[in-house]
């Protein structure tokens, strides 16, 4: 076999498997009715089911990129997708929420060990031109992972049942070990040290800590003494975080590397492109089965704006990549996308012409810049330390896909609670869980409930859009003003010099 044959398999591998990271997320989402009536889930059990997955990899994704810089980069890949296929069997074999939230957490680990530990080999394997093409191919593979997981969950849903989302990614994952085992060679840092325990737990806890508060907050009461603690805890935790960091000689999140500009700018942009776009895919399919009434299959195919785009913006990328200045590049990304987020926000005046004139756009910005930005982020560093960085810029993408799951969340769901509080709590989340239909059925004045639970749900969507449009547009003003106008192959000189020699 072939150099070129190897690494191909390889790319081949890798890319599968950073499908199925926001697949994950994503195919779940059009089964949330179907999973709510199943176990008796509350909508805040659901919003556990679609954030342990998250919670876990954000948590997680450093120590896979020091796991594997230091024991091996394909030895933690292989046990990455192992943790993932576990964690899929185990949800599909779950009869309640809090088995599901399990699994997820579970999968969401493998994930985390797959996601770094597979970056960290492209940068090994793959230099200069051939690394920008790379990382466009594997940007729009992971963008069609979180575009098509709703349409993949919603033919599945409709045809198998909710349970075969999870269970079908053992006939994936299996083939994939053998893939992987064949065509990867192993690599790691001579130079890395041992796991960092108390930066692991501290962070794990502070992360957990602040979903729980945007979770819970709207029930428990903003300025409840419980909420309160734990927004103290939050900071104590974080500070305790830094600190360790900082006595660290090679830390586990090096907090150094954001005293290069385009760095923090890369870091920046990956919180903001998973908040303000990656985080609608979650809430658009709740709009088309809960306003629009569609089914898992249909939900799914109203998505395919979001898709097109990305399928085709992916090769314009690599090439727009190789000769754009990243410092105006990221940035354009950014406001395209603010400007399709601010135009689904146009639901209310224009209907779902605006939600489809808005996802496509915004598909536009998303697939040009999302390939790109971890080859920017992840080139400012050394390419022995390449596991150490992918996992920073994973946990920043999963961070920001977080807090804004569940801090938009929070927002919409006290919203359609507050404009609905005459017809009672339950109906109210029924609501905001998309399940408008069921929420509405057998109640005396059903037509008029129905017309109140659909503006409640219009108005609150709206208003996330406005504001997942108002984060992408700070967020482009942020990277323009950070990132320097470089390429990120001539910020340091050994990844040239490892260029040169590749």
């Amino acid at each position: 076999m072939t150099l070129i044959d190897r690494r191909t398999a390889m790319l081949i591998a890798i890319c599968i498997a950073s499908f199925l990271e926001p697949l994950a997320t994503t195919v779940v989402v059009v089964a949330l009715p179907a999973i709510q009536q199943a176990t008796d889930a509350t909508f805040a059990d659901l919003q556990w089911i679609v954030n342990a997955y998250v919670l876990t990899f954000a948590a997680l994704v450093l120590t896979g990129g020091a796991l594997a810089d230091r024991f091996g980069r394909k030895l933690v890949f292989q046990l990455g997708l192992l943790a993932f296929l576990a964690g899929s069997i185990m949800c599909g074999l779950a009869n309640i929420p809090i088995a599901l939230s399990i699994g997820r957490g579970i999968a969401g680990l493998g994930s985390a060990f797959m996601l770094s530990a597979g970056l960290a080999l492209i940068v090994q394997d793959f230099h200069g031109r051939e690394r920008v093409r790379a990382f466009a191919i594997w940007g729009v593979i992971v963008c069609a992972g979180a575009v098509f997981g709703p349409l993949i969950g919603g033919l599945i849903t409709d045809a198998f049942g909710w349970r075969w989302i999870f269970l079908s990614m053992v006939p994936v994952c299996l083939p994939l070990l053998l893939l992987t085992h064949w065509s990867t060679p192993e690599s790691r840092d001579p130079l890395s040290q041992k796991l960092d325990w108390l930066g692991l737990g501290s962070f794990t806890a502070m992360f957990f800590v602040l979903m729980y508060v945007l979770i819970e907050g709207n029930a428990l009461g903003w300025t409840s003494p419980i909420v309160l603690a734990l927004l103290a805890a939050t900071v104590v935790l974080t500070v305790i975080f830094i600190t360790g960091q900082l006595r660290q000689s090679r830390p586990m999140f090096d907090l150094s590397l954001f005293t290069d500009r385009t760095f923090t700018g890369a870091s920046i942009v990956a919180v903001v492109i998973a908040a303000a776009f990656f985080t609608l895919i979650v809430y658009l399919p709740l709009y088309f089965q809960g306003v629009v009434n569609y089914g898992p299959t249909e939900a799914g195919l109203a998505l395919l704006p979001l898709g097109v785009p990305l399928l085709l913006m992916g090769p314009v990328s690599g090439r727009l990549a190789a000769v754009v200045s990243p410092k105006l590049f990221l940035p354009l990304g950014l406001l395209i996308i603010a400007s399709g987020a601010a135009c689904i926000a146009l639901m209310p005046q224009f209907g779902i012409g605006a939600v489809y004139a808005g996802m496509f756009i915004a598909g536009i910005g998303a697939g040009l810049i999302n390939g790109e930005l971890s080859n920017v982020a992840i080139s400012v560093v050394e390419p022995e330390r390449s596991g150490m960085a992918s996992g920073i810029n994973n946990t920043m993408r999963q961070f920001g896909y977080g807090i804004g799951i569940a801090g938009l969340g929070a927002l919409f769901g006290g919203m359609v609670v507050s404009a609905l509080a005459d017809q009672g709590r339950d109906f109210a989340e029924r609501v905001a869980s998309g399940d408008i239909e069921a929420a509405v059925a057998g109640l005396s004045n059903a037509d008029a409930a129905r017309i109140a639970a659909d503006t409640a749900f219009i108005n609150a969507f709206s208003t996330i859009c406005f504001v997942a449009a108002g984060i992408a547009a700070v967020g482009a003003v942020l990277a323009f003003a950070l990132i320097r106008k470089d390429r990120p192959t001539e910020i340091q000189p050994s990844i040239a010099l490892a260029d040169r020699n590749g």
